[in-house]
C-alpha cells in the first residue's frame, strides 16, 4: 500500500515541467526580488498594494505604494505598456496582491505576484523601510 504522498502518482516529467513553467510565469519570490535590487538589475516596478498608512509603517525597499483600488487605466498609463509589475501585500493570508495582479491584467499589463508578501520578506531575514509619519 503506497504512502499518502505516493497514493496519487506524480505527474510525468514533461507535464510537471509545463506546470511549473506556467506557475513561475505568474509568481516570483522575495529572494529573487531582493537579488534584483541588490544586483542593480531591476527590470520591473515593485508595487506594495496595501494602504498608505501600512506602507508608511513598513515596506520593502524600492517599492511604490499603489493600492489595487487606485490602479486605473489613467494611473497606470504613467508606465510603458510592456512594463512588468511585481505586486505584494501583507502575506499569504492576504489576497490584495492577487486582486492587484488581476486588475493589472484586466488593464492589459503584465504582473507577477511576489509570493509571501511582507511575511515572506521577513522570513527571509530581509530589511524593511518605513516613512516618518507627520505629527509622530
Amino acid at each position: 500500500m503506497p504512502s499518502p504522498v505516493a497514493e496519487l502518482p506524480a505527474a510525468a516529467p514533461d507535464a510537471a515541467a509545463a506546470h511549473y513553467a506556467a506557475k513561475l510565469a505568474f509568481e516570483t519570490d522575495c529572494s529573487d526580488v531582493h537579488a534584483a535590487f541588490a544586483g542593480g538589475r531591476v527590470d520591473f516596478i515593485l508595487l506594495d498594494v496595501r494602504s498608505p498608512a501600512l506602507f508608511a509603517q513598513s515596506h520593502v525597499p524600492g517599492a511604490i505604494n499603489l493600492p489595487h483600488g487606485k490602479m486605473t487605466a489613467h494611473r497606470m498609463s504613467e508606465w510603458a505598456k510592456d512594463t512588468l509589475f511585481v505586486v505584494y501585500c501583507a502575506g499569504p493570508h492576504c489576497n490584495g496582491a492577487d486582486k492587484a495582479a488581476f486588475r493589472l491584467a484586466t488593464l492589459g499589463l503584465r504582473a507577477k505576484l511576489m509570493i509571501g508578501g511582507l511575511t515572506g520578506w521577513a522570513d527571509e531575514g530581509l530589511t524593511f523601510e518605513s516613512e516618518a509619519i507627520a505629527g509622530a
